[in-house]
């Protein structure tokens, strides 16, 4: 039960946030940031190489479970728009999510003496009620600052911790949990000891989160639809959000097969299961040194025109990565840090884009739709990130990946390891190229009321 808590009082929207509110708010990135980041990419190579589960039913068993996003997270959306919990709509849920997601993160890990199926049935399970209790904390998470704050000034201040904060839990958790997972050569022991000390991570950014949000204000209220069937029809009458979130879709889906094969391009293709800690670090590195730049490009230029150069980066990034064969190691660290470059871009840009977007909807329509379109994009960005390392778990299945358990390695065919290099490069950067066409289609939309004059005129 929930003790109760003094709910948040109205202010005025040109108030300032306490800077404890936008720092703790930001806190909460310590664990979407690393829930997105580990188990993409480490938990399909724990399964295919660890617990010698073979690629296909490896890949289902990540896929499936984060696909489960998209039927909880509207439903999280609408129990938390009905709530009347004490502490205010959002903050409850916080709490609950961070409750159960850092032991169920911790029990996926917990090695079990199983193996083939068996192992992936377990992690399957584990992975589904961690996913739920991710987006318990996920969804009211993502909808808080279009209801602490009506300018858009101070929501670009909460965003900027936000997004500070997720850059020091992808390069964190991402450069820890190889570290420790690999440290007795891919142990289940080690694995065991790397999902406590991840699961201890997440627990500091969500309760942290939830106790830091305790000041926030509430300056608006957004109310999500009902159902999935509801939400997906009011998405469909905004265009400008349609080519957005298709846009960060592709893009994630992107990230995500390139996040899946990380290790085991580092492993195959690097020679080295310790390389993944460099790789990652150069992947990631560049996430806090260049988030400024971009943030400056896209005041100094706009923000669509800011997203168009991370996307081409990230792309020609993606391309080079694909040379690393022929021209050696320096050419695939080189790459990477491309891709860093503009992984920093397109972890700030569209989020910027589109609290942009909502703030027109709602001075547009005079509606407040946050949640709605909060929830879908949370969906549809978990399921990309899952599927990323689903497509990839089919790249190694069909090319003959062979897979084994911590004892017993094997060598692997020349066609999985073309297609190890395939996967992490020329696959990414089609579906990044892809995405330009629906950035290309995004229009910025207004942010003013329009007119009465202005409006179609509607038939008796």
């Amino acid at each position: 039960m929930l003790w109760p808590m003094p709910a948040a009082t109205p202010q005025d929207a040109a108030t300032p946030l306490p800077r404890t509110v936008r720092v703790g708010y930001g806190l909460g990135s310590l664990c979407t940031g690393t829930f997105a980041t580990v188990p993409g990419l480490i938990l399909l190579y724990y399964l295919t190489n660890v617990l010698a589960v073979p690629a296909a039913v490896a890949g289902a068993a990540v896929f499936l479970p984060k696909a489960w996003d998209v039927l909880i997270n509207p439903l999280v959306g609408a129990l938390s728009d009905r709530s009347a919990l004490r502490g205010g709509p959002r903050r409850p849920f916080l709490l609950i999510g961070a409750c159960t997601l850092p032991p169920l993160f911790a029990l996926i890990f917990a090695a079990p003496p199983l193996r083939g199926a068996a192992a992936a049935g377990y992690v399957a399970v584990l992975f589904l009620l961690a996913a739920t209790a991710y987006a318990v904390f996920q969804v009211p998470y993502v909808t808080m600052p279009a209801e602490m704050t009506e300018d858009p000034q101070e929501r670009g201040r909460v965003l900027g911790w936000r997004v500070g904060f997720l850059g020091v839990a992808i390069l964190l958790s991402g450069a820890l949990a190889p570290a420790i997972a690999h440290a007795d050569g891919d142990t289940p022991e080690s694995y065991r000891l790397m999902g406590i000390a991840v699961a201890v991570l997440l627990a500091v950014g969500m309760f942290g989160a939830w106790a830091a949000t305790r000041r926030a204000p509430a300056v608006a209220r957004s109310e999500a639809e009902p159902s999935l069937r509801a939400q997906l029809a009011t998405a469909r009458s905004h265009r400008p959000f349609l080519y957005l979130a298709g846009m960060w879709t592709l893009q994630a889906l992107a990230i995500g097969v390139m996040l899946a094969g990380v290790q085991y391009f580092a492993t195959y293709t690097l020679g080295s299961a310790g390389a993944v800690t460099p790789l990652f670090a150069c992947l990631i590195g560049p996430l806090v040194l260049c988030m400024p730049l971009w943030n400056r490009l896209a005041r100094r230029r706009g923000v669509t025109y800011a997203q168009w150069c991370a996307s081409l980066l990230y792309t020609a990034g993606a391309v080079v990565l694909a040379f690393t064969g022929t021209g050696g190691p320096a050419v695939g660290y080189a790459a990477v840090v491309l891709v860093g470059i503009a992984y920093a871009g397109l972890q700030l840009l569209p989020l910027t884009m589109l609290a942009d977007t909502l703030a027109a909807d709602a001075a547009r329509t005079g509606k407040r739709r946050a949640a709605t379109f909060t929830g879908l994009w949370t969906a549809a960005e978990t399921l990309a990130f899952a599927l990323g390392a689903g497509v990839f778990a089919l790249v190694l299945a069909v090319t003959g990946f062979r897979s084994s358990d911590a004892a017993h390695h094997v060598d692997q065919p020349d066609a999985a390891l073309t297609g190890i290099t395939a996967g992490m490069s020329v696959l990414p950067a089609v579906l990044a190229l892809a995405s330009l066409w629906l950035l290309h289609r995004y229009h910025e939309p207004p942010t003013e009321p329009v007119p009465l004059e202005e409006e179609p005129a509607r038939a008796d």
